[in-house]
Formats: structure tokens, sequence, C-alpha cells
């Protein structure tokens, strides 16, 4: 590959840059996930066993962690948008160049007159890619002003609603154990009847 590189191959290296940090704010995500599961396991221990400050512990790190998977999954949708949006701005960008090139072909066949029309519609297709980039420059200061707004708002999650998560996981083990109980009486007494 040669020291300059083709602005086709500029656009495939930043499509592949954009993949792979969206593949990265997924594996991040999963990594919360499995870090939820074991905070959420050790809180049930915990409460199960009376151990109030180990359960406070855990309770304090899958508050964290939920706060975190909040964000970075704000931080994927928002990252997925923008990359939408400017893909969208150049596909506009290339139309109005391609229309640009016509405008051009078109004033060699026309007279003044018709090309004033074709001048008037360039002119209120680029106000357009205008009125476009500015509203993108607002969506990014948006969102911008909204990740630092939900800084300090992301660890808003109720201690009424973690300890219904953990009463509800310690619930399901409850019945899973009771169901691994039944099916064990059940061939004890198939058993039973085998050997009589």
């Amino acid at each position: 590959m040669g020291l300059f590189k083709s602005k086709q191959e500029k656009e495939i290296e930043k499509k592949m840059l954009v993949k792979k940090t969206i593949n990265q704010m997924n594996k991040h995500i999963a990594i919360l996930e499995g870090q939820k599961k074991v905070y959420l396991d050790a809180a049930k221990r915990a409460k199960k066993q009376g151990l109030k400050a180990q359960y406070d512990l855990a309770i304090t790190g899958l508050k964290m962690t939920l706060a975190q998977q909040k964000r970075a999954q704000e931080m994927l949708l928002n990252f997925e948008i923008t990359s939408q949006l400017k893909d969208m701005t150049q596909m506009t960008h290339d139309f109005l160049g391609g229309l640009s090139i016509l405008s051009k072909e078109m004033t060699k066949l026309t007279n003044s007159k018709e090309f004033a029309k074709v001048q008037e519609q360039f002119e209120a297709a680029m106000e357009g890619v205008q009125t476009q980039s500015e509203q993108m420059e607002v969506y990014l200061e948006t969102s911008a002003t909204e990740f630092d707004a939900n800084k300090g708002d992301a660890g808003a999650i109720s201690d009424d609603e973690i300890n219904a998560l953990i009463d509800e996981e310690i619930g399901q083990d409850e019945i899973s154990s009771d169901s691994i109980d039944a099916e064990l009486e059940k061939l004890k007494k198939k058993m039973a009847q085998k050997e009589n």
C-alpha cells in the first residue's frame, strides 16, 4: 500500500473504525452484565445467610454496575445514531455534488433564463444542507449536555428496586431447588418400585 490512500480506502478505514468501536462498546456492556450477575449472586447469598455488611457491599457494587451499564447503553445508542446521521449527511452531500455537476451540464444546454431556475433550485438545496448541518451541530451539543447531566444522575437506582430484584432471584432459586427435590423423590419411588 502506498503512502497516500485513496478516498475510498479512507472511507473503508472510517467504517471499520466505527464497527470496531460499536463492537468494543457491546463487549463492555456484556462484561458489565457478567459483573451484575456476580454482585446479584453475592447479594442473594449474603441475604440468605443474614450477612448485612456483605449484603450492603454487594448492593453497592450492583448499583455501580447498573449505573455503568445504563451509561454504556446510552453511549452506544448515541454513537449508532450519530453514525447513521453521518451516513445520511454523506449521502446528501453526494447527491448535491451530483446535482451541481448536472446543473453545470444543463447550463451548457439551456439559456440563461432556464439556468436561473436551476440555480434557484440548487441554492434551495444548499440551504437544506446548511440547515441539516446546523441541526447536526445542535444534536451533538445536546447529546454532550445530556451525557453531562446524566453523570450525577446515573446511580439513581432505588434501594427498593435493588431489593425487589434480589428477592425475585432468591424466589427463582427456591422454585428450582423445590423442582429438583421433587424430581429426586420421583426417581426414588421408581427405583423402589423396580426393586419390588
